[in-house]
C-alpha cells in the first residue's frame, strides 16, 4: 500500500512498507539523537587536531564529515528493504565490513573504525565511555581527481583509464566465484524486473506508463529468449562477489587508482557479473556526458578479462541498470522527508531515457530472423 499526501505545489509525500527509512532507533531507546551526533561531529573541536573547518555531507544512508585530511562516516539509524542499520550493533558490523571490503581496492584509504562515545560530559571520538555509535575513518582524497570531476572538467586521460582497467581486471581475476543454481539466479533477475516495474508504474509518480512498459517488455523478452547467456556466465564461474556500486564518483584517478565505497551492507547485492558492473560504469559515464569513457573501459575490459559476454547481454545489463537507477531515484520520494524532492523525478527521467535507448537495441536483437 502506498498513500499520498500533497505537501504544497509540486510536492508529493509518499509512504510505503518497502523502501521506508526508520530514523532515531537505538538499542535501548536512550542516548544521543542522530541530530546531536551530527551537531557534535560538525564542530572542528570534535577532532584532534582540530581542522580549520568541517564540511558535512548527507547521503541516503550516512553523514560524512570532511575534517582536514581525514573523513569520518557516520551511518544513519535507518532500515530499508535492502539494509538494516537500525541498531548500534548492526551499524558497528556494517562499519567493520566496510573497512574490510574496501581495503581490497583502496587499502591505504580506509584506516580504522572508531567508537563515538558518551563520556558522561558529552560526546567524544574514542576515549573512555560507552559507545553510542561507530565511525569509519578514511584518508581524504582530492576530489578533483575523482572520475566524475574529471569528466565534468573535462580532463580524462587515456593513461588514467588504462590504469583503472588494470586495477579492475586484477580485482575481478581475484574475486571469489559465487555458486548459485541457474533457477535461483534467473528468479532473482525476474524479481528485480518485477520490482522495478511495480514502482515505476505507480501512477502517483507521473512516469509515462508506455515508456516503462516498453522497457520492461524488452527486458522480459530477453530473459525469456536469451536466458542461456546468463546461465552460461554462471556455469563458467563468471558470477563473482564484486564491488556492488561501481560509479565514477567512487573512482579516484590520482597517483594510484583507488576505488572506494564498495557496497558492504548486503552481500547479495555484490553478486554480479563483472561486465554487469562495467555496464553500470559505462551507463554512468554516458549520463555524465562522456559515453566515450564508458565505451573505452568496456573495450579494454573485454580484452583484459578475455571472457566478455555477448554484446546483447551487455546491452541487457545496461538496460537493467538504467531501469534500476530510475527506480532507486524515484523511490527517494517514499521517504517521510525526502532530501531535494525536486531532483528525483528529473534523475529518474534521465535514466529511463537511457534505458529506452538500450531497450530499442534489445528489440532489434530479438527481431533477428530465426528468433522465436
Amino acid at each position: 500500500m502506498i498513500s499520498v499526501n500533497r505537501g504544497g505545489p509540486g510536492r508529493i509525500k509518499l509512504s510505503a512498507k518497502v523502501e521506508r527509512p526508520v530514523h532515531g532507533l537505538s538499542t535501548n531507546g536512550a542516548g544521543p539523537t542522530l541530530d546531536a551526533k551530527v551537531s557534535f561531529l560538525s564542530r572542528p573541536d570534535a577532532y584532534q587536531p582540530a581542522p580549520g573547518e568541517v564540511v558535512c555531507r548527507e547521503t541516503h544512508m550516512s553523514w560524512v564529515f570532511l575534517a582536514g585530511d581525514r573523513v569520518y562516516k557516520l551511518k544513519k539509524p535507518v532500515r530499508f528493504s535492502y539494509l538494516d542499520f537500525s541498531t548500534l550493533a548492526r551499524r558497528e558490523a556494517a562499519c567493520r565490513a566496510e573497512l574490510r571490503l574496501n581495503r581490497a581496492l583502496a587499502p591505504e584509504i580506509y584506516l580504522d573504525v572508531l567508537p563515538l562515545v558518551d563520556t558522561g560530559e558529552g560526546l567524544s571520538i574514542g576515549g573512555a565511555g560507552a559507545p553510542v555509535d561507530w565511525l569509519v575513518l578514511m584518508k581524504r582524497l582530492d576530489e578533483r581527481d575523482m572520475l566524475d570531476h574529471r569528466i565534468a572538467e573535462p580532463h580524462v586521460e587515456i593513461t588514467q583509464l588504462d590504469r583503472l582497467v588494470a586495477v579492475l581486471a586484477q580485482f575481478y581475476h581475484a574475486a571469489n566465484p559465487v555458486f548459485l543454481s541457474p533457477a535461483i539466479h534467473l528468479a532473482d533477475w525476474r524479481r528485480s524486473l518485477a520490482y522495478n516495474r511495480r514502482v515505476l508504474l505507480d501512477r502517483r509518480f507521473g512516469i509515462p506508463a508506455g515508456l516503462v512498459q516498453r522497457i520492461d517488455h524488452a527486458q522480459r523478452r530477453f530473459l525469456d529468449r536469451r536466458s542461456g547467456l546468463i546461465v552460461a556466465r554462471l556455469r563458467h564461474r563468471r558470477i563473482v562477489s564484486g564491488h556492488g556500486d561501481l560509479r565514477p564518483e567512487h573512482i579516484w584517478l590520482g597517483d594510484k587508482v583507488r576505488i572506494i565505497d564498495c557496497l558492504e551492507f548486503n552481500p547479495r547485492l555484490r553478486v554480479v557479473d563483472p561486465f554487469d558492473e562495467v555496464a553500470y560504469l559505462s551507463l554512468e559515464c554516458e549520463r555524465l556526458g562522456a559515453a566515450w569513457v564508458g565505451a573505452f573501459i568496456e573495450r579494454r575490459m573485454k580484452r583484459m578479462l578475455r571472457d566478455g559476454p555477448a554484446e546483447e547481454l551487455f546491452t541487457f545489463y545496461r538496460c537493467h541498470r538504467a531501469t534500476l537507477r530510475a527506480r532507486l531515484a524515484i523511490a527517494h520520494l517514499l521517504e517521510e522527508h525526502p532530501r531535494t524532492p525536486e531532483k528525483w523525478p528529473r534523475l529518474a527521467a534521465t535514466y529511463l531515457k537511457l534505458a529506452e535507448k538500450s531497450a530499442r537495441k534489445l528489440e532489434v536483437i530479438l527481431r533477428k530472423p530465426g528468433d522465436r
